[in-house]
């Protein structure tokens, strides 16, 4: 089976989370698509595949060298983002992409003004949806790069190298994936995620991150009748989040600036509730703001009487105290990129992956590129060329780490 055909296989299954059902995993379809996984490693010739209860996969690729090698470990998740359906993907490869917009379905284009990054692949096979979902690139192509690697090592026995474990865990795309991650089970010295999006990019700064859960009771009173009596907690809330700075949201802001995203507001009169994500890379900045929105509550508060309550939650924090400690691992991850053909580009995560928990937990866990672009939605586009780069990628890491002494 070649990496396509494992990807688009891959992508025909449903695995959209949920942050609304507390299960673990979130939604039990990403359970079918881990089994599915499991008897696929198990053909494959991996050992030790052990699927648990919580839908966290791990596999074993032997070592094929009695010399002392460090075991790595290479993960990706199973989950697609709840932003956009995941379901009844319907991928097609552009042959030898001529640089202008493509019309995905009718009155659906990814234009080339909106999405620069089209420019970068020209020439290249694009793998596009239909525009109706995303394409879940984030993170199968991660997982489809990381079987076909294991699959390329047992095929080439000549390439020497360690023990090699496979990880692929549920809920990412909602910040858990990495809670029930079995990190001493693992036994890795160090991992990396194949998690981030264009060829050569490594990553090893994150976003510090938080989750703000707001609800609002009103009171709701015949308009006719109000004065004085009606509390709206829908046009309340509307209230709340104009006082939020107007200049730090996703679509303002690039590079190290940090932001506040509302990605769900609903209410009426009676109550409303708002759901906010909260992102910086600076960890004094991270909790001011925090800061901020409890003090906009409190302000709220105080201004129509303990109407609302607030619910504050850290997700996971700026790996990069935890992986400077052994730069090692982003040197092997460079030089593996060059001998794959590519220019490594070490740039910060806007955004979070579960190595960012990981290496807190004492896995160092950097974050490599899977070659998708533009997830989480109908415009999400992944390069032929760049899943097979990425699978070399792996090679290359496994094959050098072997030659180090580390």
């Amino acid at each position: 089976m070649t990496i396509v055909e494992r990807f688009l296989k891959y992508v025909a299954f449903d695995t959209q989370s949920s942050e609304e059902t507390g299960t673990t995993p979130s939604t039990e379809k990403q359970r079918v698509f881990a089994q599915y996984l499991k008897e696929e490693l198990i053909r494959e010739g991996l050992q030790d595949v052990v699927l648990d209860e919580l839908g966290y996969l791990y596999a074993t690729l032997p070592a094929n060298t009695d010399q002392p090698v460090p075991t790595i470990g290479f993960i990706a998740h199973i989950d697609t983002s709840p932003d956009a359906s995941g379901k009844d993907v319907k991928p097609r490869i552009i042959k030898n992409y001529d640089g202008q917009d493509i019309l995905l379905s009718e009155g659906i284009v990814t234009a080339v003004e909106k999405f620069p990054e089209l420019l970068n692949h020209k020439g290249e096979d694009l793998i596009v949806t239909d525009g109706t979902t995303l394409l879940g690139a984030d993170d199968k192509a991660g997982i489809a790069e990381i079987v076909q690697a294991m699959v390329y090592l047992q095929q080439h026995p000549e390439i020497q190298h360690g023990k090699i474990r496979v990880g692929f865990n549920p809920d990412e795309e909602i910040g858990l994936g990495a809670h029930h991650f079995d990190v001493e089970q693992f036994g890795c010295d160090f991992a990396y995620t194949m998690d981030g999006s264009e060829v050569g990019e490594i990553e090893f700064e994150n976003f510090n991150a938080a989750s703000a859960k707001i609800t609002i009771n009103g009171c709701s009173v015949h308009p006719g009748y109000a004065k004085d009596k009606m509390v709206n907690a829908a046009r309340i809330a509307t209230e709340l989040v104009g006082m939020l700075p107007p200049n730090e949201t996703p679509e303002m802001t690039e590079g190290y600036q940090g932001f506040f995203h509302l990605t769900h507001i609903s209410g009426t009169v009676e109550q409303a509730q708002l759901s906010f994500i909260i992102r910086d890379h600076d960890r004094e900045y991270f909790e001011s703001r925090k800061s901020e929105i409890a003090d906009i509550v409190e302000a709220i508060n105080e201004k129509y009487g303990n109407i609302a309550t607030l619910e504050l939650k850290d997700q996971y924090y700026n790996m990069r105290e935890m992986v400077e400690p052994k730069m090692y691992i982003i040197d092997i991850a460079q030089q593996a990129i060059k001998e794959a053909g590519m220019t490594p580009t070490i740039k910060a995560i806007r955004g979070g992956t579960d190595g960012a928990q990981l290496s807190f937990r004492g896995l160092p866990c950097p974050n490599l590129f899977a070659g998708g672009l533009n997830f989480h939605g109908p415009h999400e586009f992944c390069p032929i060329q760049s899943l097979e780069k990425a699978m070399m990628t792996i090679v290359n890491i496994c094959r050098i780490t072997a030659q180090k002494t580390v």
